[in-house]
Protein backbone atom coordinates (compact mmCIF):
# COMPACT_ATOMS: atom_id res chain seq x y z
CA UNK A 1 0.00 0.00 0.00
CA UNK A 2 2.74 2.57 0.60
CA UNK A 3 4.64 1.59 -2.44
CA UNK A 4 1.29 2.08 -4.32
CA UNK A 5 1.08 5.53 -2.48
CA UNK A 6 4.43 6.34 -2.91
CA UNK A 7 4.27 5.44 -6.66
CA UNK A 8 1.36 7.05 -7.58
CA UNK A 9 1.23 10.58 -5.09
CA UNK A 10 -1.89 11.56 -7.18
CA UNK A 11 -3.85 9.38 -4.71
CA UNK A 12 -3.70 11.25 -1.68
CA UNK A 13 -2.73 14.47 -3.06
CA UNK A 14 -5.34 15.84 -4.81
CA UNK A 15 -8.08 14.81 -2.01
CA UNK A 16 -5.34 16.97 -0.01
CA UNK A 17 -5.09 19.72 -1.99
CA UNK A 18 -8.49 20.01 -2.76
CA UNK A 19 -9.21 19.96 1.43
CA UNK A 20 -6.62 22.69 2.11
CA UNK A 21 -8.57 24.64 -0.37
CA UNK A 22 -12.14 24.18 1.29
CA UNK A 23 -10.26 25.17 4.35
CA UNK A 24 -8.69 28.29 2.93
CA UNK A 25 -12.39 29.37 1.88
CA UNK A 26 -14.55 28.24 4.17
CA UNK A 27 -13.78 31.28 6.82
CA UNK A 28 -13.27 34.68 4.61
CA UNK A 29 -11.55 36.24 7.83
CA UNK A 30 -8.65 34.23 7.84
CA UNK A 31 -8.48 33.55 4.38
CA UNK A 32 -5.42 35.47 3.63
CA UNK A 33 -3.67 33.04 6.77
CA UNK A 34 -5.19 29.56 5.42
CA UNK A 35 -4.89 30.55 1.56
CA UNK A 36 -0.63 31.10 2.35
CA UNK A 37 -0.73 27.92 4.62
CA UNK A 38 -2.22 25.66 2.14
CA UNK A 39 0.33 27.02 -0.28
CA UNK A 40 3.20 27.11 1.66
CA UNK A 41 2.55 23.20 2.04
CA UNK A 42 1.26 22.16 -1.45
CA UNK A 43 4.23 24.29 -2.65
CA UNK A 44 6.57 22.05 -0.41
CA UNK A 45 5.62 18.73 -1.37
CA UNK A 46 6.11 19.46 -4.89
CA UNK A 47 9.55 21.34 -4.41
CA UNK A 48 10.25 17.73 -2.74
CA UNK A 49 9.15 15.70 -5.50
CA UNK A 50 9.23 17.46 -8.34
CA UNK A 51 12.32 19.40 -10.54
CA UNK A 52 10.82 22.50 -12.19
CA UNK A 53 11.71 23.27 -15.36
CA UNK A 54 13.82 26.56 -16.08
CA UNK A 55 14.96 26.72 -19.74
CA UNK A 56 15.02 30.91 -20.22
CA UNK A 57 17.04 33.05 -19.48
CA UNK A 58 16.14 35.43 -17.09
CA UNK A 59 15.66 38.49 -19.51
CA UNK A 60 13.59 36.29 -21.61
CA UNK A 61 11.52 35.60 -18.71
CA UNK A 62 10.71 39.30 -17.88
CA UNK A 63 10.01 40.17 -21.22
CA UNK A 64 8.13 37.30 -22.07
CA UNK A 65 6.12 37.13 -18.56
CA UNK A 66 5.14 40.94 -19.59
CA UNK A 67 3.35 39.65 -23.11
CA UNK A 68 1.89 36.67 -22.22
CA UNK A 69 0.30 38.41 -18.81
CA UNK A 70 -1.05 41.08 -20.64
CA UNK A 71 -2.43 38.71 -23.17
CA UNK A 72 -3.98 36.77 -20.53
CA UNK A 73 -4.99 39.22 -18.99
CA UNK A 74 -7.02 40.73 -22.28
CA UNK A 75 -8.52 36.77 -22.67
CA UNK A 76 -9.98 37.18 -19.38
CA UNK A 77 -10.85 40.65 -19.33
CA UNK A 78 -12.90 40.35 -22.84
CA UNK A 79 -14.27 36.76 -21.45
CA UNK A 80 -15.87 38.66 -18.77
CA UNK A 81 -17.33 41.53 -20.95
CA UNK A 82 -18.88 38.76 -23.18
CA UNK A 83 -21.11 37.19 -19.87
CA UNK A 84 -21.86 40.94 -19.18
CA UNK A 85 -23.79 40.96 -22.43
CA UNK A 86 -25.38 37.51 -21.74
CA UNK A 87 -28.09 37.21 -18.93
CA UNK A 88 -25.85 35.55 -16.21
CA UNK A 89 -25.17 38.41 -13.82
CA UNK A 90 -21.33 38.01 -14.07
CA UNK A 91 -20.76 41.72 -12.00
CA UNK A 92 -22.71 40.45 -9.16
CA UNK A 93 -20.09 37.14 -8.09
CA UNK A 94 -16.99 39.17 -9.37
CA UNK A 95 -18.19 42.10 -7.18
CA UNK A 96 -18.67 40.02 -4.48
CA UNK A 97 -15.20 37.78 -5.36
CA UNK A 98 -12.98 40.82 -4.86
CA UNK A 99 -14.66 41.95 -1.70
CA UNK A 100 -14.30 38.90 -0.02
CA UNK A 101 -10.77 37.41 -1.34
CA UNK A 102 -9.11 40.58 -3.39
CA UNK A 103 -5.63 41.93 -1.77
CA UNK A 104 -6.64 45.12 -0.14
CA UNK A 105 -3.34 45.71 1.90
CA UNK A 106 0.38 45.76 1.17
CA UNK A 107 1.36 42.36 2.81
CA UNK A 108 -1.29 40.92 0.72
CA UNK A 109 0.06 41.67 -2.07
CA UNK A 110 3.73 40.84 -0.85
CA UNK A 111 2.13 37.40 -0.17
CA UNK A 112 0.67 36.88 -3.90
CA UNK A 113 4.40 37.85 -4.61
CA UNK A 114 6.61 35.64 -2.72
CA UNK A 115 4.04 33.30 -1.62
CA UNK A 116 0.97 32.15 -3.53
CA UNK A 117 1.70 32.68 -6.95
CA UNK A 118 4.96 30.84 -7.17
CA UNK A 119 3.23 28.05 -4.93
CA UNK A 120 0.19 27.31 -7.07
CA UNK A 121 2.21 27.82 -10.49
CA UNK A 122 5.31 24.91 -8.93
CA UNK A 123 2.07 23.06 -7.48
CA UNK A 124 -0.67 22.91 -10.02
CA UNK A 125 1.83 23.34 -13.69
CA UNK A 126 5.34 22.46 -11.93
CA UNK A 127 3.95 19.10 -10.37
CA UNK A 128 0.48 18.07 -11.05
CA UNK A 129 0.44 18.89 -14.57
CA UNK A 130 3.71 16.94 -14.79
CA UNK A 131 2.53 14.39 -12.73
CA UNK A 132 -0.36 14.08 -15.07
CA UNK A 133 1.64 13.50 -18.29
CA UNK A 134 2.63 9.84 -16.54
CA UNK A 135 -0.91 8.68 -17.73
CA UNK A 136 -1.88 11.23 -20.43
CA UNK A 137 -0.85 12.93 -23.36
CA UNK A 138 0.74 16.95 -22.53
CA UNK A 139 -2.73 18.48 -24.09
CA UNK A 140 -4.79 16.22 -22.09
CA UNK A 141 -2.62 16.53 -18.87
CA UNK A 142 -2.62 20.07 -19.06
CA UNK A 143 -6.47 20.43 -19.35
CA UNK A 144 -6.54 17.70 -16.42
CA UNK A 145 -4.65 20.06 -14.36
CA UNK A 146 -6.95 23.49 -14.78
CA UNK A 147 -9.94 21.30 -14.31
CA UNK A 148 -8.40 20.51 -11.17
CA UNK A 149 -7.26 23.88 -10.12
CA UNK A 150 -11.38 25.03 -11.30
CA UNK A 151 -12.03 22.36 -9.14
CA UNK A 152 -10.24 23.67 -5.68
CA UNK A 153 -11.48 27.34 -6.99
CA UNK A 154 -14.74 26.43 -6.78
CA UNK A 155 -14.79 26.24 -2.71
CA UNK A 156 -14.68 30.12 -3.26
CA UNK A 157 -18.55 29.98 -4.34
CA UNK A 158 -18.04 31.84 -7.09
CA UNK A 159 -18.83 30.39 -10.62
CA UNK A 160 -16.57 33.37 -12.67
CA UNK A 161 -13.20 31.81 -10.30
CA UNK A 162 -14.05 28.69 -11.69
CA UNK A 163 -13.99 29.90 -15.39
CA UNK A 164 -11.34 32.12 -14.85
CA UNK A 165 -8.87 29.42 -13.23
CA UNK A 166 -9.71 26.80 -15.87
CA UNK A 167 -8.95 29.59 -19.09
CA UNK A 168 -5.92 30.82 -17.36
CA UNK A 169 -4.81 27.38 -16.66
CA UNK A 170 -4.61 26.07 -19.96
CA UNK A 171 -2.83 28.69 -20.75
CA UNK A 172 -0.51 28.61 -18.12
CA UNK A 173 0.10 25.28 -18.65
CA UNK A 174 0.23 25.55 -22.41
CA UNK A 175 3.28 28.42 -21.55
CA UNK A 176 4.94 26.02 -19.42
CA UNK A 177 4.71 22.87 -22.03
CA UNK A 178 6.07 25.30 -24.88
CA UNK A 179 8.74 27.34 -22.90
CA UNK A 180 9.89 25.47 -19.96
CA UNK A 181 10.48 27.99 -17.55
CA UNK A 182 8.68 28.17 -14.36
CA UNK A 183 10.14 31.99 -13.39
CA UNK A 184 8.18 32.53 -17.04
CA UNK A 185 4.81 31.25 -15.58
CA UNK A 186 5.38 33.07 -12.09
CA UNK A 187 6.17 36.77 -13.62
CA UNK A 188 2.90 35.95 -16.17
CA UNK A 189 0.63 35.33 -13.79
CA UNK A 190 2.04 38.22 -11.36
CA UNK A 191 1.39 40.57 -14.50
CA UNK A 192 -1.88 39.25 -14.68
CA UNK A 193 -3.23 40.41 -11.06
CA UNK A 194 -1.26 43.55 -10.95
CA UNK A 195 -3.21 43.85 -14.02
CA UNK A 196 -6.88 42.77 -12.68
CA UNK A 197 -6.15 43.72 -9.46
CA UNK A 198 -4.21 47.30 -9.94
CA UNK A 199 -4.07 48.75 -13.30
CA UNK A 200 -7.05 47.91 -15.12
CA UNK A 201 -9.87 45.97 -12.73
CA UNK A 202 -12.55 45.03 -14.39
CA UNK A 203 -15.75 47.44 -14.49
CA UNK A 204 -18.18 46.20 -11.77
Amino acid sequence: MFTLLKRHTLIWLLPLSLYLYHLAFENTAIFWYMHTFAILVLMSIALVHYSVFDELKTWKSLIYGLVFGTIIYAILAIGYLVFDVLPLNVKGPVSALQTLFAPTSIWHYLLLMFVIVPGEELFWRGYIQQQLKKYMQPPFAVLGASLLFGIALAFSGFWPSIVAGVVAGVLLGLLYEWKRSMPLLIITHLVVLVLLFIVLPLPL
